[in-house]
């Protein structure tokens, strides 16, 4: 299925038990769609300016009965699901512009901007409960990792950095990778992190292990934009060549072809409530859903999996590093610049929501 959007979306998510996805423009503005199955037309439910600049991230919070849109303009914005209408807005969460959001727990969220600064915001307590200055250059992706209460975080200055949210501090930081890091996904039950790069690598680190990569898969042509694991052996992969991977991890080698968006870059995949949908966005104005519901069957051999592919013919001690900043071609595309952030509107963002 094929939704034309208004404009190029930077971002999008899945509502967490309905048919509902949530689309970021450049222009600022956030469109919501329904669907049925992907056989049939999408109902846009509504559209709304949330932000004077571009809007790059989009989550739903609190059971999808909201969903937060960040921007350049350093705000974050609640709006109402089922109105469309806003619920509260904090004007100055950063003091650049905000990049990426995540959600953590049922009551967390975190937030990554263009500095290399990394918010945890707790919407029970209404408040700011961690900062971390994890980068020097701008925040490109984020996992969160529920056992141990860490993030995961990969930045334009290319190190990946772990945060530990008990106590509130950077455990970890790699070596500079000579390349940008641009998305990431935890895999083989937390023993391995995958990181794409702008050219095109998968870095593999060892937890525990985060100076230097343990391996490197070169197969892409283009650089490595959105990461979303499928299992712990296998990961999709969206390229800026506009091609969505199955890549098998450890054994390293390419599984098959989902689908592609042409030529044109992918900016972020994700699965709907019931993972049997894929979301892909991508530069061509278009966000396409994608029958994905072959590769869920249970103990499938890798050879079924890659035949089903091919058919759609589309805690541990860690070790802590300083940090180089590289002048990456990724960092272009992000400009605007913001604001000190306001510590009282912090406190109070999340009280009316």
């Amino acid at each position: 299925m094929d939704i034309e959007l208004e404009d190029q979306p930077f971002d999008l998510d899945f509502h967490p038990a309905a048919p509902i996805v949530a689309v970021a423009l450049i222009t600022g503005r956030l469109q919501l769609f329904r669907y049925v199955d992907i056989s049939s037309e999408p109902e846009r439910l509504w559209t709304v300016t949330a932000h004077t600049e571009s809007c790059r991230a989009a989550r739903f919070i609190n059971a999808g009965s909201s969903v937060l849109t960040a921007s350049p303009d350093c705000s974050i914005l609640a709006t109402n699901v089922e109105t469309g209408q806003p619920v509260a807005r904090l004007d100055n969460a950063h003091g650049s512009a905000i990049n990426r959001l995540i959600n953590l727990t049922e009551t967390t969220i975190a937030s990554g901007d263009e500095d290399g600064t990394i918010k945890v915001w707790d919407t029970r307590q209404n408040s700011c409960c961690n900062k971390f200055k994890a980068h020097e250059d701008y925040i490109s992706d984020m996992e969160f990792v529920p056992d141990t209460m860490q993030l995961l975080g990969t930045s334009g200055d290319g190190t990946l950095s772990v945060c530990n949210l008990r106590k509130s501090k950077v455990h970890a930081r790699s070596e500079f990778s000579e390349d940008e890091l641009l998305s990431v996904a935890l895999m083989k039950n937390g023993k391995k992190v995958v990181c794409g790069s702008q050219e095109g690598v998968l870095l593999l680190y060892s937890w525990g292990y985060f100076k230097d990569c343990s391996d490197r898969f070169v197969g892409h042509p283009h650089s490595v934009d959105a990461l979303l694991k499928l299992d712990e052996d296998t990961v999709l992969t969206g390229s800026s060549d506009g091609i969505i991977r199955v890549v098998s991890i450890l054994p390293n080698k390419m599984i098959g072809v989902i689908g592609e968006h042409s030529s044109y870059p992918i900016e972020r995949l994700a699965f709907s409530h019931d993972r049997n949908v894929l979301g892909s966005a991508s530069h061509d104005q278009i966000l396409k859903l994608w029958d994905i519901h072959y590769l869920h069957e249970d103990d499938e051999p890798e050879t079924n999996k890659q035949e089903a592919v091919n058919d759609e013919k589309v805690d541990m001690d860690l070790d802590v590093d300083t940090e180089k900043r590289p002048r990456g071609s990724k960092r272009k595309k992000r400009a605007e610049k913001g604001q000190t952030s306001s510590q009282k509107q912090a406190s109070d963002f999340f009280a009316d929501i």
